[in-house]
């Protein structure tokens, strides 16, 4: 019994003096350590491929609202931008991602702002207790023009008469004023309306503000020279060194008389002279009076020919700076912009004002004729010429092959062509917008109008009430699209 007691404690001291032993071994600490570090390592690895799993899926979503909000707040979308933002989603088999879609606008700007969320599952961070990663996605864009400068240019020639054109014409100008003068937009947007047929009436107050040699007191209008073409500058006074502007001849071109032209217009049976000069055929500059505008455009009447080079040089000046000075003197512009026009915009910046011209014709150029100097250099014949119409006259008076030494072309059709064109680059140059609207125009009509606009995308061809579209459309793009967030 005793023996088995000492045996029994043999093997205690031996196990305990082994268990000593191990504990003073130092072999296998560092293959302990190394596995504890590859752990590590894979759980790191494991995280950064469940975060690149997470910023992929967050890009892709990304990518979808960012188009998504671009799509929806152009303004030319004429869908609801909700439902473009949702299309877009649903697309890309994402419909359920979609948690709110909010939407702010008004007639110059649209705001769109999107919040989709989605979960990816995690591969390695579930270990830790992570099982799922939400997946966010916020964007925002904004369609918006602080100020905008319109130039309206209207051809109201004799043409306009004919199917109904200019009952149209007074809708489509109307309905694009209600689009865009509206409380919200009382100060941002101006409005020049220009009406023109073989030439444009200044009107007094800015005919008396430039340097012109008045030859005679019946009527306000330009004859420009070539060159001023080329310019998109109408100069204040003699400021810009040109020399004076030539006073166009008040004549009627016409081979009809029943009338003296020169009388009140009441009396006046000869509607066509060369230059118009009723009060609503008069330059209106620079402003937002609604009802103002429109009672002007109700009033258009359809007679004479056709210079649409006249009228957009007329469009063109009045949306470069030197007409700041006239609009700081003239007693009609609206107090809010007598320090316009603003600079021309530079193509990259942002906020600043955008310059608009709607060119809008019926037809096309013709040939545009002057009486000769040597017949017209006296107050005896400037009232002979303001009494009888030139062709009329010349027919019962004079030889034909004498019509020559009395009279002299202008410009001919393919020269006003040429010149229109020169004013469009001139415009286009100092990015101004160019919008025209072909309206029932012959194929070379198109062509020229198509030339001038400021892309295919800006020129419209149309018939009929269709005009009232062009011009509602037009209101809805002259406005420029930014990603805001």
């Amino acid at each position: 019994m005793k023996r088995e007691t000492r045996e029994n404690r043999l093997d205690l001291r031996e196990l305990l003096g082994l268990s000593r032993s191990f504990a003073k071994q130092e072999d296998g600490m560092v293959t302990i350590f190394a596995c504890f570090m590859i752990f590590c390592m894979l759980m790191i690895g494991g995280i950064g491929v469940d975060m690149m799993r997470h910023e992929m899926e967050r890009t892709r979503i990304q990518a979808v609202a960012d188009r998504a909000v671009l799509a929806a707040a152009d303004l030319d979308q004429t869908l609801d931008p909700e439902s473009v933002v949702r299309d877009y989603f649903a697309k890309s088999g994402m419909a359920d991602f979609v948690s709110s879609v909010e939407v702010d606008q008004g007639i110059n700007y649209r705001t769109v702002t999107v919040d989709a969320t989605t979960t990816v599952n995690t591969q390695f961070m579930d270990w830790l207790g992570r099982e799922t990663l939400d997946v966010p996605a916020v964007s925002t864009a904004q369609e918006k023009i602080n100020k905008v400068e319109i130039s309206m240019v209207l051809d109201i020639s004799g043409s306009m008469r004919h199917n109904n054109k200019m009952p149209n014409l007074r809708n489509a100008a109307g309905v694009f004023l209600d689009a865009v003068l509206k409380p919200e937009n009382n100060n941002l947007i101006s409005v020049n309306v220009v009406p023109y047929t073989a030439q444009v009436n200044a009107g007094e107050d800015i005919f008396e503000l430039m340097d012109v040699q008045e030859v005679h007191p019946w009527s306000h209008c330009i004859d420009f020279e070539n060159a001023d073409f080329d310019d998109p500058r109408i100069f204040f006074g003699n400021t810009g060194n040109r020399g004076e502007y030539d006073h166009m001849q008040h004549f009627d071109a016409g081979y009809s008389y029943n009338w003296p032209n020169r009388g009140n217009y009441a009396n006046d049976v000869i509607t066509n002279p060369g230059c118009p000069k009723r009060s609503f055929e008069e330059i209106t500059a620079f402003s937002q009076d609604k009802a103002a505008l429109k009672a002007q455009i109700n009033q258009f009447q359809p007679r004479a020919n056709t210079a649409i080079h006249l009228g957009m040089k007329w469009g063109v000046a009045m949306l470069d700076p030197e007409w700041r000075k006239f609009n700081a003197v003239l007693p009609n512009v609206d107090q809010a912009f007598r320090n316009r026009p603003d600079e021309y915009p530079s193509p990259d910046a942002e906020n600043e004002t955008l310059k608009t011209i709607i060119l809008m014709t019926d037809g096309e150029n013709v040939t545009t004729q002057r009486i000769q100097n040597r017949y017209y250099n006296s107050i005896g014949e400037r009232e002979h010429w303001s009494d009888y119409p030139l062709n009329w006259y010349l027919n019962r008076y004079v030889r034909s092959r004498d019509h020559g030494l009395w009279k002299f072309t202008k410009y001919t059709p393919s020269q006003a062509d040429a010149l229109l064109y020169r004013i469009c680059d001139a415009a286009k140059a100092n990015h101004v917008v160019i919008w025209s609207i072909a309206f029932e125009v012959s194929a070379h009509g198109e062509n020229v109008m198509r030339n001038c606009a400021s892309s295919q995308s800006h020129f419209f061809s149309v018939n009929g009430t269709e005009i009232t579209n062009a011009f509602a459309s037009i209101a809805s793009q002259i406005n420029q699209l930014r990603l805001t967030q």
